[in-house]
């Protein structure tokens, strides 16, 4: 039989699913972090060892990992010549790597048109439009990332120093920001010296939380978040019939909040990102008998 591998990878970990010529997934695989940008052979021996246990878990013998076809989603393979280098690397009989928000979109509309959000500690969006992929956005929250939770939490220091400054007045919000570094904005700047995108983004979920109980700095915060993203979401235009899908970690904040017509086009995903994967390994190189490509 057929075998074909799905795999979704990213900073965190990656994941990997065995599955039949048809789809259908008969084993699963975790492995350590698949930033093929700031640690390419890490990268590669982690989606091996994800794949491997896939096999393991499948009953499989994993050597036979060699014979599989797999699709590959990864985070960063839109940039650079990281992608052409990991495929040169792959013990896979095929591989196909795309960056990770193609198998988002895959696994959340299957066949139908229309666009995916992934609102998270960044932001990156897709949309299929009549067999058309156009993304937008995912550059990094210094320059992009509107509308991210990195963002967000970023405008809050930003906007704690103006109140501490009595440019900006106080809210209870504001007030909870400059108890929690001492009321020192020295300690705020040392923090921003070390802070990854992750760190600025866990204060996101207190923003939406005391704007829901109207605070007038996470009103603000908020509101020009939602419309950032709904800003994004203009430029593709979506038809009635489209479907729109929320990701990521802030999805379920984000969506009570965005404009009438996006909540009527708002569906859940059919599936995640690594059914996406398997979908497109099924449709790539299983049913057609294994083609190459």
């Amino acid at each position: 039989m057929d075998l074909v591998l799905g795999i979704d990878g990213g900073g965190t970990g990656c994941r990997a699913a065995l599955a039949s010529a048809t789809g259908d997934i008969l084993g699963r695989g975790r492995g350590g972090p698949a930033n093929i940008r700031t640690d390419l052979a890490g990268a590669c021996e982690n989606i091996v060892e994800a794949a491997r246990l896939a096999f393991a878990d499948a009953g499989r013998d994993p050597a036979l990992i060699g014979a599989a076809g797999a699709v590959l989603g990864l985070a960063g393979a839109n940039v650079g010549d990281y992608k052409q280098r990991l495929q040169a690397m792959l013990p896979f009989r095929n591989s196909r790597i795309e960056n990770d928000s193609l198998i988002s979109l895959e696994g959340a509309l299957g066949e139908h048109d229309g666009a995916i959000a992934a609102l998270g500690t960044g932001t990156v969006y897709l949309a299929r439009q009549k067999g058309h992929l156009r993304p937008v956005g995912g550059w990094g929250f210094q320059i992009g990332d509107l509308g991210s939770g990195a963002r967000i939490g970023r405008d809050l220091l930003q906007e704690t120093l103006l109140v501490h400054d009595k440019v900006h007045a106080g809210t209870p919000l504001a007030d909870i920001m400059l108890e929690r570094f001492n009321r020192d904005p020295s300690d705020i700047v040392e923090f921003t010296t070390a802070a990854k995108p992750g760190d600025y983004g866990a204060f996101a979920p207190m923003v939406f939380e005391h704007a829901a109980k109207g605070d007038a700095l996470g009103q603000k915060l908020v509101e020009r978040a939602v419309a950032d993203v709904e800003e994004t979401l203009a430029v593709f235009d979506l038809a009635p019939t489209e479907r729109l899908c929320l990701l990521g970690g802030l999805a379920g904040l984000y969506a009570p909040l965005l404009s009438k017509r996006y909540r009527a086009i708002m569906h859940p995903p059919l599936q995640d990102a690594l059914g996406g994967a398997v979908a497109m390994a099924a449709r790539t190189f299983g049913k057609a008998g294994g083609g190459h490509g």
